[in-house]
């Protein structure tokens, strides 16, 4: 599971390391939720959780239906 979720991310990285930022998986639950990192300059944008909802968790959840959600720790 987590090779297909970081499969995922990296249809999303390029567009956060075009702003300067980037993602790292920390860790799939056993009950399907991802759990990422936002590095750079995503970490602590105002904007990081739009990113992760509409961008981040967008993509997981159409390429891995078995995926509940993405939090950010």
């Amino acid at each position: 599971m987590k090779e297909k979720v970081e499969s995922a991310l990296e249809k999303i990285r390029p567009v956060l390391q075009n702003d300067g930022g980037n993602v790292e998986l920390v860790e799939v639950t056993d009950d399907g939720i991802v759990k990422v990192r936002l590095q750079g300059a995503c970490h602590g944008c105002p904007m990081s959780q739009m990113t992760l909802k509409h961008g981040i968790e967008r993509v997981i959840l159409k390429e891995i239906p078995e995926i509940k959600g993405v939090e950010s720790v």
